[in-house]
């Protein structure tokens, strides 16, 4: 093996890092380019008496959070974060972006002082000053160049190889495309936008819309409403992008990450099906997303919320009607109801 070789390190394990591993792991074997070897570091679990990075290891299946499908055998499970990125030139970001600066603080010393990442998190932070890129926080901690990832991507429709599109961010041509080679495949599409804050942004926002897709669901309002919902979210999307981040890009939003990922999310992600069952149970967020979502977290709702202090605290709150109708509806008790006449 070449030391001028890539050596990529997956940091996540779930259902989506899961899938992203498939095709990693296939795609570094097909180029001299990349190590063949995938390390994939696991926070480690134990199902029936048996270590979750071993059952990977062994069966080559990561059985709680993508079951059915084969990982390459390239992709290797290991539980402690600073021997998965030893070397590292190639950081794969994947696991919910609460975990991620206590992660970064921990490999800082092992990986490689040319290494540069890719965040497939589909969120942003906040603090006190207002929204927080996922791509910043690592760059904050690592010092690393940073692209991001996202798109209309369902997991497991990836893993079984059914075809669709993704979008990477860039701010440097040539790392974005090192990423493409990563991740391009016939089924699995990448393209391209020099716009790393309007990938982000819209990944974490139109789980918010879908929010408003699932009450609205739950009213059977029909497609007609759902789509007049989706559209002005997805301005409201875009509103909020330029609001914060002016470098962003209009076109970002009609790229995979935009408006596919909107309407993917608003008909078949997990935000839509645990607003359509907070409406129908009347159950806390809290349990459903114990009882529906098998240890994946809701986005949506800390996303929603964050939304809303935000532009409270910034006296914006009637340039985003529908985003502050949403959250009212979920965390203050407002009739669902009033996810049409609030807008």
């Amino acid at each position: 093996m070449s030391s001028q070789q890539e050596r990529v390190v997956i940091i996540g394990s779930g259902n989506w890092g899961s899938a992203a591993s498939r095709l990693i792991g296939k795609n570094v074997t097909k180029s001299s380019r990349f190590e063949d070897r995938v390390n994939m570091w696991v926070y480690e679990e134990v199902l029936n008496g048996q270590k979750l990075t071993e059952i990977i290891n062994t069966q080559h299946e990561n059985v709680k959070y993508l079951p059915g499908y084969k990982l390459p055998k390239n992709i290797v499970a290991v539980p402690d974060i600073v021997e998965a990125v030893k070397g590292a030139t190639v950081l794969v970001f994947v696991v919910p972006h609460q975990f991620i600066r206590n992660l970064c603080k921990q490999m800082k010393s092992a990986i490689s002082s040319h290494c540069r990442g890719i965040s497939l998190i589909k969120g942003i932070d906040f603090n006190e000053s207002g929204p927080l890129l996922i791509t910043d926080i690592i760059k904050s901690e690592l010092n690393i160049p940073m692209c991001a990832l996202s798109g209309a991507n369902i997991a497991n429709e990836i893993a079984a190889e059914k075809f669709c599109e993704t979008t990477i961010g860039y701010e440097n041509l040539e790392d974005g495309k090192l990423m493409k080679e990563l991740f391009h495949d016939d089924m699995f599409r990448v393209g391209f936008v020099k716009d790393v804050a309007g990938v982000q942004v819209c990944g974490a926002l139109k789980n918010v819309i879908a929010l408003g897709a699932g009450f609205c669901d739950a009213l059977e309002m029909g497609n007609n409403t759902k789509s007049a919902l989706m559209r002005i979210g997805l301005i409201e999307m875009q509103r909020f992008a330029k609001k914060y981040y002016s470098n962003v890009k209009v076109e970002t939003f009609m790229e995979s990450c935009g408006v596919a990922d909107l309407i993917t999310t608003c008909y078949g992600g997990r935000n839509r099906k645990c607003a359509e069952a907070f409406i129908r149970t009347k159950k806390s967020w809290n349990v459903l997303e114990e009882e529906l979502l098998n240890g994946q977290k809701l986005q949506g709702t800390t996303t929603a919320k964050d939304v809303y202090l935000t532009l409270k605290k910034d006296n914006a709150l009637e340039e985003f009607p529908h985003m502050v109708t949403i959250y009212r509806i979920a965390f203050e008790g407002l009739p669902v109801e009033r996810i049409v006449l609030d807008i």
